[in-house]
């Protein structure tokens, strides 16, 4: 499907908006901490608006595909008291740290406003369909499922798990119903995709306290899957074939606005959960390899001057630059020439 003018405006918000909140929060606990900040940077590349205040440049580069915060000492040696490398390692810390930290609370944000919207899914069974197990066995909707066979569930995503892991032709479900409990046999079918199912909806309830835990919860199974899916990679059970780069997102952004904004929003939480995670990765350049050559640092000393640590920071940056490279030629690949 052609890329779309729209496609390109979301694109580029996204990117935009979480490379900032991220820039933004190595930023402001830069400032906090009391390390001197020389440009505040969103995008790469040429620069095409600037203004000065303070101390600290601000400045706006013709490509939305990254950003920085260049503080005072960070790659260099500095004999400025207020200098990155002249602050102490749990400052040092907590600034390199907070990119991510930004990136996973806007995916908490993000995830809890959709569900504040749109409501969140519930253990509350909305509608049973017509003909399925579910309605020939009894359960009707306003039923509250709180148990699937052993198991205890108290959230939609919990059904339908227990639903996947259980075996045999039947379930024995535990649900409210007004003041009672009751226990109900249901058989089971599959739907065509293999999915074990009994012909239920959950119900959404739009309530503050129940989207916000929806936020944290969500965020954080989400982020257990990428952080299995990202040790299967470097244990070798996993494939460079299965990443994608900008090309790639740009084209899963173009499919998703055909479905709606909703789509949108979720593949934004989902990016930001991606970046903030990916950054923590202990690989030079990452927040991750700085926070790691922060604890090295902690126990050799000046072992590993800043000069040299910059270089090595350096050298892992060229080299995300060549796997970015690689996935743009990947996705052009998959996504356009096919």
């Amino acid at each position: 499907m052609p890329i779309t003018i729209i496609t390109i405006i979301y694109a580029v918000l996204i990117f935009c908006l979480l490379i900032f909140v991220h820039e933004l929060g190595h930023f402001a606990v830069a400032k906090a901490v009391g390390i001197r900040v020389n440009e505040f940077s969103l995008g790469m590349g040429p620069r095409i608006l600037r203004f000065g205040k303070g101390e600290t440049d601000y400045s706006l580069r013709a490509f939305p595909i990254g950003g920085f915060v260049k503080m005072e000492g960070e790659d260099e040696d500095s004999d400025d008291p207020r200098a990155f490398n002249n602050k102490s390692a749990i400052k040092r810390a907590l600034v390199v740290v907070a990119g991510s930290m930004m990136n996973l609370l806007t995916t908490v944000i993000i995830v809890t406003i959709m569900a504040l919207v749109f409501g969140s899914a519930t253990n509350v069974i909305g509608e049973t369909t017509k003909g399925f197990p579910a309605e020939e066995a009894g359960l009707r909707a306003g039923d509250r499922i709180v148990r699937i066979n052993e198991t205890e569930v108290s959230e939609w995503g919990e059904v339908i798990a227990a639903l996947s892991e259980s075996k045999g032709e039947t379930i024995e479900l535990l649900v409210e119903r007004s003041d009672e409990k009751l226990t109900i046999v249901s058989k089971v079918k599959e739907d065509k995709s293999g999915r074990r199912i009994i012909g239920i909806t959950t119900k959404a309830e739009h309530s503050v306290p129940i989207a916000i835990k929806t936020g944290f919860v969500s965020s954080w199974n989400l982020g257990k899957q990428m952080i299995q899916y990202i040790g299967v990679l470097f244990t070798g059970g996993g494939s460079v074939k299965d990443l994608v780069g900008p090309v790639g997102i740009v084209s899963i952004i173009n499919d998703n606005a055909k479905l709606g904004f909703v789509y949108i929003a979720n593949f934004a939480a989902l990016i930001s959960l991606n970046l903030g995670i990916v950054n923590l990765l202990p690989f030079p350049a990452l927040d991750g390899g700085r926070l790691l050559f922060l604890l090295i640092r902690k126990f050799t000393g000046k072992a590993i001057t800043d000069e040299m640590e910059g270089k090595i920071h350096f050298a892992g940056l060229m080299l995300l630059f060549g796997l970015m490279i690689y996935l743009v030629f990947q996705d052009v690949g998959r996504f356009i020439i096919k």
